[in-house]
């Protein structure tokens, strides 16, 4: 009798499953070129912003963590910017939400090299 029970629930779990590998099917953007088109300018300013701001002097003089935190900050607003022209065209705001997330973290952990690059070669007295 145990055999049994335990063969009809293998048998429903991997029906369970076939029918969520159906949700993982990849559906083509529905976003027309011009929000697309919007999205990037926003991402470039965002990262001119980055390199902007990284420019200052002084940033040089604090510790790396402390510049790249300050640079993340000073540039927040252009990701809602971003954030707003996602919401605008009706994408989910948890996709939205996670793709502004992903390039943060990109562009941060970018940042963050550079300045430590540039503190090690300061300390060891390369210009």
């Amino acid at each position: 009798m145990k055999r049994i029970v335990v063969c009809i629930l293998c048998i429903v779990s991997f029906q369970a499953q076939a029918a969520d590998k159906k949700k993982d099917v990849w559906h083509p953007t529905s976003l027309k070129d011009e929000t697309v088109q919007h999205i990037q300018q926003a991402q470039h300013q965002y990262k001119k912003c980055v390199a902007d701001e990284m420019q200052k002097k002084g940033y040089k003089k604090i510790e790396s963590r402390n510049a790249t935190d300050a640079i993340i900050k000073q540039c927040e607003p252009m990701l809602t910017t971003m954030r707003a022209v996602y919401v605008k065209e009706g994408v989910p705001e948890d996709i939205a939400d996670r793709h502004l997330r992903k390039m943060r973290v990109q562009i941060t952990r970018r940042l963050l090299k550079e300045m430590m690059f540039q503190e090690a070669a300061r300390s060891s007295g390369v210009k």
